[in-house]
């Protein structure tokens, strides 16, 4: 009996870390992939229709612009806990000293605002796009008093002007000009390390372009597509209003872009589709491996416990005679032995299932860094596995047990 409560905590254990691993994983790796940069990103409507219709950058359409008094706005929308970061963007070509041009780019870095919710928010690039290289210097600090006199250069650029950091930058913009101290250069492994970014004020000021931005790219927490996502993706006027409800209380990259397009005025946001689609995969393959190993565990368990209870009648095989002998019925002797092994099914399921919260502590320590919560779902599909599991490894002993002859074991054959 110690070695079936062990066998079934065994597998309650794997099955009870495997589930909870799996219910709380679509969180830790959406987190995990938020390092590498935005999913969403919002556009002026204009730019979005003529970027569509002749296929050119959004970067080359300069006539349209949001409003950057609405930024705050993204923060109030219905899934607001899952925008984890965000930063808008205002690109304008500028001359150095040395009469090449350049992109220049405002952009917030560490920039603090007040929210029309009342709460607060630290967001920009430093956490948005954390994978940046800073070669020489550091990340500017947008909350010093110097703020609006500061850049971090693209390598290229760097490398092509003499740029170091610590040198003074004087930058020629279509409206003004502005003499910057270069807080540090990064290597970001594409077309970014061609351009100078400076602190968004700073970039109106040089295009004549105040309160406005040309993008805003948006970090989020979102749930994989389905065909509900796919199709409220593509009109959600054809949704009904349960299909409605349900889409937009869920967080699909989809959904988000439509409420955020609610409160930004005359903008279309859409998912980054390489992004959202790996997050997507990589949550499902992981889940599947999940049930797999749940799966492999459980039918491990059951094969235990077949084994072990099948010893168990064979050994107590002249007892159970001895009780057909003097009258007992199949269906009686089979209770009595059910319901041995279920009372030792939960004790070891009880067992097992605080040592898969260990192991489930312990993999989200070390594979994610967090600990995983406990979904109370867990529990009641653990109870419902191991007595399913028990029953199964049950059943060969119970066929023995009622095709044995008493007459037979009694006499020792």
């Amino acid at each position: 009996m110690m070695m079936i409560a062990f066998t079934i905590a065994l597998g309650a254990s794997l099955a009870t870390a495997m589930l909870s691993v799996m219910m709380d994983v679509g969180d830790k790796i959406n987190q995990e992939l938020k390092a590498y940069g935005a999913n969403i990103t919002v556009v002026p409507k204009d730019t979005s229709v003529v970027s569509e219709l002749y296929d050119i950058g959004d970067e080359n359409i300069t006539d349209s612009y949001l409003k950057e008094d609405e930024l705050g706005k993204i923060k109030t929308i219905f899934w607001t806990f899952n925008i984890v970061d965000y930063a808008p963007f205002l690109r304008t070509r500028a001359a150095l000293e040395s009469g090449d041009e350049v992109t220049v780019c405002g952009t917030w870095f560490n920039h603090h605002m007040d929210l029309p919710t009342g709460e607060e928010l630290d967001a920009g690039v430093m956490s948005l796009r954390s994978w940046w290289d800073i070669t020489e210097g550091d990340w500017p600090d947008e909350q010093a008093a110097d703020s609006l006199e500061i850049a971090l250069v693209g390598s290229q650029v760097a490398e092509k002007e003499g740029i170091s950091a610590g040198d003074t930058l004087h930058v020629t913009g279509p409206a003004g000009e502005a003499s910057l101290t270069v807080a540090g250069v990064f290597d970001a492994g594409g077309d970014e390390d061609d351009q100078i970014y400076v602190p968004l004020d700073t970039a109106q000021a040089l295009g004549d372009l105040e309160g406005k931005v040309d993008s805003i790219e948006v970090s989020a927490l979102t749930t994989p597509d389905n065909e509900l996502a796919e199709k409220a993706a593509r009109d959600p006027g054809s949704l009904s209003v349960s299909q409605y409800e349900t889409w937009y209380c869920t967080a699909y990259a989809s959904s988000i872009c439509y409420q955020i397009e609610e409160v930004i005025t005359d903008s279309v946001a859409s998912p980054v589709r390489q992004v959202a689609d790996s997050e997507g995969q990589i949550l499902e393959k992981t889940q599947l491996l999940m049930i797999l190993i749940t799966f492999l565990s459980m039918i491990g368990a059951a094969l235990g416990i077949c084994n072990l209870v099948t010893a168990s009648v064979m050994e107590r095989s002249q007892e159970i005679g001895l009780m057909k002998a003097i009258g007992a019925h199949n269906g009686a002797i089979t209770g009595l032995v059910l319901s041995e092994i279920l009372c030792t099914a939960v004790i070891g399921g009880i067992g097992g299932f605080f040592a898969g919260i260990g192991f489930a502590q312990i993999i989200g320590r070390t594979v994610f860094g967090s600990a995983v919560a406990l979904r109370p779902m867990v529990i009641p599909l653990v109870a419902v596995l191991v007595v399913i599991v028990t029953l199964i490894g049950c059943v060969p002993a119970i066929r023995m047990l009622l095709n044995l002859r008493p007459t037979e074991v009694l006499h020792g054959r």
